[in-house]
């Protein structure tokens, strides 16, 4: 408890320029986005020009005009009427003023008389066609891909669908009749999913940073911090530091925002867990394939790859790709690609499975997930279960101990109960079920976070030379200290969080930790 008030009492310095100034750029690229897809939407639907982006209603409208719900079997309208705000000042005519509210008039993108040819990607509660951020994706293809070839290209762009999905166009290229006008349908697409992604990063942290209620008068934030998760992990309010968006998604630096006291002359160490969660799965579960891939090092999710797959072990075999290369001294290029470039289509499927088993996901979810069949996904996970018999076992384990004891227990012996795990529901049992599959993992995680802050906290050494803890974020830690002894903290932090035991790590696997010294946080990363 008095490490966590210590941490909210001394808070984190927040660069309010920097935020103020990736706010500007923020609002402009979202308005940019909205006036691309207006734009573009207007062409086939005039008063398009005037809608709300963010309305899914509307958005519907011009996706899925005539397309049925799937409980009542009603269908959407081909043609409806929406009010909107008079943002263009327009007054009727016999008006002397603008009306707050003008009516648009919106139909299906395809014309007025035309049914949506779309596959319905996603339903609403209520069983109408949603158009979430997710559907949008699916029909925009990778971020950023249509709107390059836009600009690198000044031919048809005609691809057949095979060639348009390899390139990472998505659907609206075959809906939208392929060609240029498939792939700005897919630049459309991608805007309003631009649209969506700005407004997260503005509400939920560029903005709320800047909050007065928040900032003491040193520009400091102090957050409230709290050990209240059913994992354990600590979750944080006024603001949420623990909700930061995902290094590849922070477009702005907003970690950039969260920096040292440079001109106290202090600097940040910045120490992060590699794979915490895996580790504590192969040693949970004593799983030789897995405790052997981190003995070895190296690429793990290539290594799990390269047992699931046999076509990859005969490219390794034949020499016609590598596991890994290490340069050398002289950094020199591998002779052959390596598997991750090779074959990154199944690397990346065994990562996604490796995490995936660790939550517990079934085949069910992971069919979902990779929109392929049922057949398809138990075929995967069966390959990767294979090599790792005893991470079954285990999980079929903990799920009868779960249903005896109706509750399951972390790392260190923490309790989390699972009234439900024996509902008569299929669903609720499954759902308690994967509950006690995962929480070992995740709690185990929390566990060994917390005790890593508490040894560091512990380091007489580290508080000597002024090294104090600021934040705590999944498996991640911040300090903030002198920058003349940056060095020997980090090898402080690094050592602490190896070894979170009282000095010691009794695990089967080693912990790895990455530690860096920076000014930023984003700069640490």
């Amino acid at each position: 408890g008095s490490l966590l008030t210590d941490m909210e009492s001394e808070g984190v310095l927040a660069d309010q320029e920097h935020l103020r100034e990736i706010e500007k750029v923020a609002v402009e690229d979202q308005r940019e986005a909205e006036k691309f897809f207006r734009e573009w939407a207007a062409e086939r639907v005039p008063d398009a020009k005037l809608i709300n982006v963010g309305s899914s209603l509307q958005l519907r409208q011009l996706l899925y005009a005539g397309a049925e719900n799937e409980k009542t079997m009603e269908k959407v309208e081909m043609v409806r009427i929406f009010k909107v705000p008079n943002e263009t000042g327009f007054i009727e005519e016999g008006k002397k003023k603008p009306l707050k509210n003008i009516n648009i008039e919106l139909h299906g993108l395809w014309g007025r008389d035309t049914p949506s040819p779309l596959p319905v990607e996603h339903t609403t509660p209520s069983g109408w066609p949603g158009a979430n951020t997710p559907m949008l994706r699916i029909l925009a293809g990778a971020p950023g891909v249509a709107q390059k070839l836009l600009g690198e290209a000044e031919e048809d762009l005609a691809f057949s669908n095979a060639e348009a999905t390899s390139k990472g166009l998505g659907k609206a290229y075959e809906a939208f009749g392929g060609g240029r006008e498939g792939v700005r349908a897919c630049a459309a697409m991608d805007a309003l999913c631009d649209v969506a992604a700005i407004d997260t990063l503005l509400s939920n942290f560029i903005i709320p940073l800047q909050g007065d209620a928040i900032k003491c008068k040193k520009g400091r934030i102090h957050c409230s911090m709290n050990i209240n998760t059913e994992t354990g992990r600590l979750s944080a309010r006024r603001p949420n530091l623990q909700n930061q968006p995902a290094l590849e998604k922070d477009r702005y630096k907003i970690r950039k925002a969260f920096t040292a006291d440079v001109k106290a002359g202090k600097t940040l160490v910045v120490a992060d867990y590699g794979q915490l969660e895996l580790r504590l799965l192969a040693h949970m579960t004593g799983c030789v394939s897995m405790l052997d891939a981190f003995e070895r090092g190296g690429d793990f999710h290539s290594r799990t790859a390269l047992g699931m797959y046999e076509h990859i072990q005969e490219a390794v075999d034949k020499g016609e790709c590598l596991l890994e290369w290490d340069g050398g001294e002289a950094h020199e290029a591998p002779p052959v690609p390596l598997i991750k470039d090779m074959f990154s289509a199944e690397r990346r499927k065994a990562k996604i499975l490796n995490f995936s088993i660790a939550y517990g996901k079934t085949a069910h979810g992971l069919a979902k997930d990779w929109k392929v069949s049922l057949r398809e996904a138990d075929e995967t996970l069966n390959r990767w279960y294979r090599d790792r018999p005893e991470v079954k076992t285990w999980q079929d384990e903990r799920i009868v101990e779960a249903h005896q004891l109706k509750s399951v227990r972390t790392l260190l012996g923490r309790h989390r109960h699972l009234h439900q795990i024996n509902s008569r529901s299929p669903g609720v049992r499954k759902h308690f079920e994967r509950a006690a599959i995962n929480t070992p993992i995740q709690g185990g995680a929390a566990d060994i976070a917390m005790l890593a802050m508490l040894e560091i906290q512990r380091n007489e050494e580290l508080r000597d030379l002024g090294w104090k803890l600021l934040l705590q974020v999944h498996d991640e830690v911040m300090l903030e200290g002198p920058v003349e002894s940056k060095d020997r903290a980090l090898e402080l932090v690094r050592h602490c969080m190896e070894n979170p035991f009282q000095g010691t790590n009794p695990l089967r696997v080693a912990l790895s930790v990455d530690a860096k010294t920076a000014d930023t946080w984003y700069e640490a990363k």
